[in-house]
């Protein structure tokens, strides 16, 4: 399997559609063990671990997210968080010789909705792909608010 512009687009449009529908645990198994969940707190940040963030989640804390949003007793999930994507094409930014590896560049809008309570993000998502026993993994999902800056909700599900 190699990684092309149509692949790695219907895998994003996958991706999000699972958040959406709600298979977390089938999202969560998109990702390599290695993986992390970035949400920058800085425009154009560059290193998660030397500056704040406001989300870089490996994937243990990523599981324990998941765990959290499936359990039967997570009383701040009734009623369950429900959510939208919208996305643009998504684009490759950089495809390595082998096409085995990609960065991709997809602006988005969001909207979760819990209840009476309805709050919407916008911003790019910048996944790196890969392929893995010849699957197509995440190695990292970068999620770029355009409103990092200002005072944010609590953001109950993933962008």
């Amino acid at each position: 399997m190699k990684l092309d512009l149509q692949t790695a687009s219907d895998f994003i449009y996958r991706e999000t559609r699972m958040l959406d529908e709600g298979h977390f645990e089938q999202w969560l198994e998109l990702f390599t063990r290695d993986a992390h969940y970035w949400m920058p707190a800085e425009w154009q940040q560059t290193d998660p671990l030397l500056q704040p963030s406001l989300m870089y989640e490996d994937w243990f804390l990523l599981k324990v997210r998941v765990q959290r949003l499936t359990a039967a007793r997570t009383f701040s999930q009734k009623p369950k968080s429900r959510s939208c994507h919208v996305l643009q094409a998504p684009q490759i930014d950089e495809l390595s010789d082998d096409a085995q590896h990609c960065r991709t560049w997809t602006p988005f809008h969001y909207t979760e909705i819990r209840g009476d309570d309805s709050t919407a993000f916008s911003g790019w998502l910048k996944h790196e792909l890969q392929i893995q026993d010849d699957t197509i993994k995440m190695q990292l999902k970068r999620v770029e608010l355009l409103n990092f800056d200002a005072p944010l909700p609590a953001i109950q599900l993933f962008i």
